[in-house]
């Protein structure tokens, strides 16, 4: 049997993909993977840090580019091979936050895809950005 034709991937290809994170989200990411840091949790100690209130955790948020590199671009079979990612800002309960992946470059002769990682609150604030390397479907 053959294999299918490889997707065309060219630089500037992007997709987005937005979700408003709940306390619901937090409380969930929380308890599958241990991390109960009272900065996510807990209100009154949350209160008293530089932030004010409650935030999610950075890796909640660094899961949505991820949803999208599965699912969208390069979509269904990639291969998560690397990322890095710089959080620049807070994710609160309740903020929409919208992740964006976008090609950056194609390494054709190792089916390797390059991408630019970003996620940005609801007012427009970059709150992670990033780059991933990928095996491309």
């Amino acid at each position: 049997m053959n294999d299918p034709q490889p997707k065309a991937f060219l630089p500037g290809q992007f997709a987005e993909f937005s979700k408003t994170v709940s306390e619901a989200d937090v409380y969930a990411y929380a308890g599958i993977t241990g991390d109960f840091n009272p900065m996510h949790i807990n209100r009154e100690y949350a209160e008293q840090s530089r932030f004010k209130t409650r935030i999610a955790h950075g890796m909640l948020t660094a899961g949505l580019v991820s949803a999208i590199i599965g699912t969208k671009l390069p979509g269904p079979g990639t291969i998560y091979l690397k990322q890095d990612l710089t959080f620049k800002a807070p994710v609160r309960y309740n903020d929409t936050i919208t992740a964006r992946v976008e090609i950056e470059k194609q390494i054709v002769e190792k089916n390797r895809l390059v991408l630019k990682t970003t996620c940005t609150n609801q007012d427009g604030v970059l709150v992670l950005d990033g780059s991933a390397l990928v095996i491309a479907p």
